[in-house]
């Protein structure tokens, strides 16, 4: 047929379908979209795997990740099947033919449409509603393993007489499989209802019944299965109120019945389940009696019934019974929370004895003997202190100090005392020239342990380190000091490779090394370093030169973050501490077991219960979990990481802990048992910060046994913000070695305060015994204070402080040209009945930018000293200025003695006079007459120590022992500055 369109003759063009080439790219890039995305996941997945394989848990891996697929599936399919089944079934009973109505012939054009497709209809909606209900079940693998694998508390609430693990172990797990049920019923009543109007089972506005008998019979056995669940949820919910919180003016969060709940919500959960179940059964009556009618009759009188019984009743016995004698009606209830929270919280074994506050002793000058025996007095404040760590021991700017040191415990001469202690770890921000071979590469770890006496500053107010230097030496035996895992190194590392490492640079230049320790994933594998390359979004990994035979990849190396990858059914303290055991930096990490279903345990938050003025100023000293709800917690584990291997040890601490229990059942090997804790190890293990502050929040309100004073409200208590600072918040606790008035000797020690609710005075002291492996360790210890007379608190004793005139005038000289006072911690110490306090005071400035210790408040008895020194602030306040002199600290704070020898007194006195001028000139501010002063010391002491030596030389006795030390100058003043050169310059 001729064309007569007009057009041109010849083939037809094919309007809008693209060419073969255009349809084999798109298809390509289809495919290749598809393979990135799933090796994107297999990446994620793969790097998981290698990374537990490598830490030697891949058991925690495996059995994480067969819980969640198992869940996910049977949970998925039955959500599924419940769906499907209730779609085909309605889908079955359709009506052979529709009504003849407007609102049918609207919907034959919907019957229509999805009939060529209603097989994948089905199996779309039946696959989504799986994959929700399966990603949703499959989060919930810690509860189906705690009621898998749950343990016997052997303790009975006082109720229902069940043991504690139903409601820990098993209550959840019920209650979840009852939110399942509740969601697989709703929807399946949803699609079988949509089904049944679709295909005319149920109609709105066509003539005739409303639904048809088929579709009565179905909706009414899922609303009868729907409200046989509510009648289970009913009886369980009777349980429930064991667990369940409330306002109560008694105290915030209280947990477990109360009168109201015993007499009236009780038995209303009983009537309400037996209606509920009458109710579920005329639902499924109507599989007989073709009618709604008595179904819902039957359901509006649970409804109503639920309102009445369960809603008015309760409020009207509170209203009437309760409230008019509330005292007397809770009183019994009261108890039972008393005691199930003292047990919860662990503090029911704390020993509470009264304290007069006031010292006994009238011969002051026999208690400055007892001071030193009382407590090693901490002067240095680990949370001040870390900038003069970083001044003085830094070395080199890739190097740095947590914000906050650790205090811990080391021997020297077979005696215990008390040590600050930082790692110097690596610092990135520090490395001149930043790039990933730089950043990743070549500074790869920190080096060496800086340590300093607690009690003890030299003659500048510096910390006495007994180890110190790069490489750091000093006291500690030789160890490990490469620190490849710690607080700071937050980003990966690949050691071991190629590639050389900087380890440490001295006056001879950088030093390098190779990582030798076996952790970390091997890279040489190219299925690895691809893998590695997508997960870490770093594609040089995939083809660097840098990385060859034998690399090895470090990652999540904060020792939380690994200890929490490896046990993430633990809570993690918000402190690691390092800790140098057999020759290795190891960090300790202090781990919880937790659960919120303890029956009649208050809950607290733990996130807000361990939040301080060290957390809210600090972001490295973090806080446990958050908004984690509980009302059970123990210190049941004790973990350890290897700061240059980073291997992961996990002891079990609490042996009687059942939480821990369950968790060693459904996580086989993962905990060694108490015994394999070395003793090495042991002098270094310690009560936990975060546990101690969760039970001093409880013991506010707890320390109180008797129904009627807890009620009162008469004896709450609350921990005093920080009078040092002005956060606002809580004090911190503090590690002290000290003897509490029924111990025999000192012991490490957590410490705390206690001020009444809304006032400054002081209600208790509270102590807790710290001391890993003793007799007494984790007792707890208050003295309360009595009501009739005032004790100063921490916030009075530091505005006395602030207010004598003589101190307030001393400060304000401190504070002098750009010079800032900081003030350390206000440590406490029970005394022959009374309190000693002692504050350290740091004095920033000068040039300096780090503190120097300057000044000591004590007070005791109402006697205040601001001196120089603590043995001269005890003395004063003691009245034991004459007292027998301590022996010099390290440093040298002594003069040099006086001397028979003529040369040798000449160049004493000139050395005398030259501090004198030194002192004079500081005084006036004049820096060149200081300077001047300094130069003259040192050389006034250098000649008298010669002249000294000269005469012991021709004695034939050597060289004097009594020489005068040209590092110490008369009146106890140092010469020279840290790097041991003469100060030209005001040190503060």
């Amino acid at each position: 047929m001729p064309d007569r369109g007009g057009g041109p003759t010849g083939p037809r063009m094919r309007v809008g379908r693209p060419s073969r080439r255009v349809r084999t790219l798109l298809m390509t890039l289809g495919v290749l979209a598809v393979l990135g995305m799933a090796f994107t996941m297999f990446a994620g997945f793969w790097t998981d795997w290698l990374w537990y394989r490598s830490v030697k848990y891949s058991s925690v891996f495996t059995t994480t990740l067969w819980t969640k697929i198992g869940l996910f599936f049977v949970f998925g399919l039955l959500m599924a099947l419940a769906v499907g089944f209730n779609i085909w079934l309605a889908h079955r009973l359709r009506p052979p033919l529709s009504a003849m109505s407007m609102e049918q012939q609207s919907l034959d054009r919907y019957r229509m449409g999805i009939a060529p497709y209603k097989k994948w209809l089905l199996l779309g909606i039946t696959a989504l509603v799986g994959l929700i209900a399966g990603a949703s079940a499959s989060g919930q693998w810690r509860t189906w393993l705690m009621w898998v694998n749950g343990v016997s508390f052997g303790q009975k609430d006082p109720q229902f007489h069940l043991d504690v693990s139903f409601y820990a172990f098993d209550l959840p797990w019920y209650r979840f499989l009852l939110g399942f049920g509740f969601a697989a019923a709703i929807l399946s009543v949803i699609a079988a209802a949509l089904t049944h109007y679709l295909y005319g089972g149920l109609r709105i506005t066509s003539p005739g019944a409303r639904a048809t008998a088929a579709a009565t019979g179905h909706l009414s056995v899922l609303l009868g299965i729907f409200v046989a669940l509510k009648a289970v949820a009913y009886w369980l919910d009777r349980y429930g109120l064991a667990v369940k919180s409330s306002d109560f003016k008694a105290t915030d969060n209280w947990t477990g019945l109360r009168y109201v709940d015993a007499n009236a919500y009780l038995p209303a959960k009983t009537i309400l389940f037996c209606i509920a179940v009458i109710c579920a059964l005329l639902f499924f009556a109507t599989l007989w009696r073709r009618t709604w009618q008595l179904p819902v009759i039957g359901f509006g009188l649970m409804v109503l019934s639920a309102i009445l019984i369960g809603g008015l009743y309760p409020a009207i016995v509170q209203k009437f019974q309760v409230q008019p004698n509330e005292q007397a009606k809770e009183a019994p209830y009261v108890e039972k929370n008393l005691k199930a929270t003292r047990e919860a919280y662990g503090i029911d074994g704390a020993k509470v004895t009264e304290y007069s506050g006031k010292g006994s002793t009238e011969d002051k000058t026999k208690l400055r003997d007892d001071v030193d025996a009382t407590a090693s007095i901490r002067i240095m404040d680990p949370n001040i202190v870390s900038p003069t760590f970083q001044q003085l021991q830094q070395m080199r700017k890739y190097y740095a100090f947590p914000n906050n040191l650790d205090v811990d415990r080391y021997s020297k001469d077979g005696k215990d005392q008390d040590t600050v202690i930082g790692l110097r770890e690596l610092n990135l921000a520090g490395v001149d020239k930043q790039n990933w071979i730089n950043n990743h590469f070549r500074y790869t770890h920190g080096y060496g342990v800086v340590a300093a006496k607690g009690a003890t500053a030299d003659a500048e107010g510096r910390p006495v380190f007994t180890e110190s230097d790069l490489p750091s030496k000093g006291d500690l035996p030789t160890y490990q000091q490469r620190i490849y895992y710690g607080e700071k190194t937050s980003t990966y590392s690949i050691v071991g490779g190629p590639q050389k490492e900087i380890d440490y640079s001295d006056d001879n230049g950088e030093k390098t090394t190779t990582y030798t320790g076996k952790s970390g994933v091997n890279l040489s594998n190219p299925v690895n370093r691809a893998a590695y390359a997508v997960a870490f979004g770093e594609p040089q990994i995939l083809y660097s030169g840098a990385i060859g035979e034998g690399s090895r990849i470090l990652y999540n190396r904060t020792p939380k973050e690994r200890v929490e990858a490896v046990a993430p059914w633990l809570t993690i303290d918000g402190d690691a501490y390092p800790a140098v055991v057999n020759g290795k930096i190891q960090w300790i990490v202090d781990a919880y077991t937790t659960t919120n279903g303890y029956p009649y345990a208050s809950r607290t938050t733990l996130g807000d219960t361990t939040a301080d003025s060290l957390t809210a100023t600090n972001n490295s000293r973090a806080v446990v979990a958050q908004q984690n709800q509980v009302n059970y917690i123990r210190n049941s584990v004790k973990a350890t990481v290897d700061a240059y291997t980073g291997d992961v040890k996990l002891y079990q601490w609490d042996t009687k802990d059942p939480v821990l229990k369950t968790w060693m059942k459904a996580f086989p090997g993962t905990v060694k048992p108490k015994t394999d804790i070395s003793s090495s190890l042991m002098a270094h293990l310690r009560y936990p910060q975060d546990l101690f502050k969760v039970q001093r929040e409880l013991l506010s309100r707890y320390h109180v046994k008797d129904a009627t004073t807890f009620l009162s409200g008469s004896e709450v208590w609350q921990v005093p913000d920080d009078p040092t600072n002005k956060s606002g918040n809580a004090v911190p606790p503090y590690y002290l070695s000290m003897k509490m008035p029924d111990q025999a000797q000192q012991a490490f020690s957590l410490t705390t305060t206690f001020t009444p609710n809304g006032r400054d005075n002081l209600s208790a002291f509270m102590s807790v015994d710290a001391e890993a492996g003793t007799g007494d360790y984790g007792k707890i210890r208050i003295l309360k204070l009595p009501t009739s007379t005032t004790v100063d608190g921490p916030k009075q004793v530091q505005s006395q402080f602030n207010s004598e005139q003589d101190i307030a005038e001393s400060i304000r000289l401190l504070r002098g040209g750009d010079s800032e006072v900081e003030y350390g911690n206000l440590l406490t110490v029970p005394l022959d009945g009374g309190l000693l306090y002692v504050e350290p005071v740091y004095v920033r400035g000068g040039g300096l930018k780090y503190p120097l210790l300057r000044k000591v408040l004590v007070t005791y008895g109402g006697t205040t000293a601001f001196e120089d020194t603590l043995d001269e602030a005890l003395n004063k306040v003691f009245g034991a200025e004459g007292a027998t002199p301590q022996p010099p600290d390290e440093g040298g704070t002594k003069p040099p003695p006086a001397s028979d020898n003529p040369t040798v007194q000449e160049a004493l006195n000139d050395a005398q006079k030259a501090f004198e001028d030194g002192q004079k000139a500081l005084e006036a501010k004049d820096w060149t007459k200081y300077g001047e002063a300094q130069k003259d010391l040192e050389d006034a002491l250098q000649r008298a120590e010669d002249a000294q030596a000269e005469a012991d030389k021709k004695a034939g006795s050597g060289k004097g022992t009594s020489s005068p030390s040209p590092s110490a100058t008369p009146g106890g003043k140092p010469s020279s500055s840290p790097s041991g050169k003469p100060s030209s310059s005001p040190s503060g």
